[in-house]
């Protein structure tokens, strides 16, 4: 067997296999749950915004992060399936790069709620978005 060979995949292509099965489950299970649950996520993020200058966009910005993230889950989880079959990272590149989107928005609203800690848990998902990118490009 030759070094850093698994199963006929390269090192690089088992990194972003892994990369964009994190990132698939990430955005498809956020995405999901929100466009599931809409009335129950509008609800506790109108409540979660009501004291910030994002109070009445909620209604507003709720499809678009939907949106992003569905987008984001979907490249990814079809990204997986082109490196295992093809070696090509095309969507997965696309998916870490709209996860990476929908992490610095949600980091926005966080912060301007002043949320704190809810923004700072968000850093290792888009550390995990980041790097994803820096593989996918590799």
């Amino acid at each position: 067997m030759e070094t850093g060979i698994l199963f006929g995949y390269t090192g690089i292509d088992l990194l972003r296999m892994g990369f964009a099965a994190m990132v698939a489950i990430l955005f498809l299970q956020s995405g999901l749950d929100k466009a599931l649950n809409w009335k129950g996520n509008l609800s506790w993020l109108t409540g979660h915004f009501a004291k910030s200058p994002l109070k009445g966009s909620v209604p507003l910005l709720l499809p678009v992060i939907t949106a992003i993230e569905i987008s984001a889950g979907t490249c990814a989880g079809i990204g997986l399936v082109q490196v295992a079959l093809h070696g090509d990272p095309s969507l997965g590149t696309w998916g870490c790069t709209l996860g990476a989107l929908a992490i610095t928005l949600l980091f926005f609203g966080q912060r301007v709620a002043k949320d704190y800690a809810g923004a700072a848990s968000l850093v290792p998902y888009f550390l995990l978005c980041a790097g994803g990118m820096w593989v996918f490009m590799a």
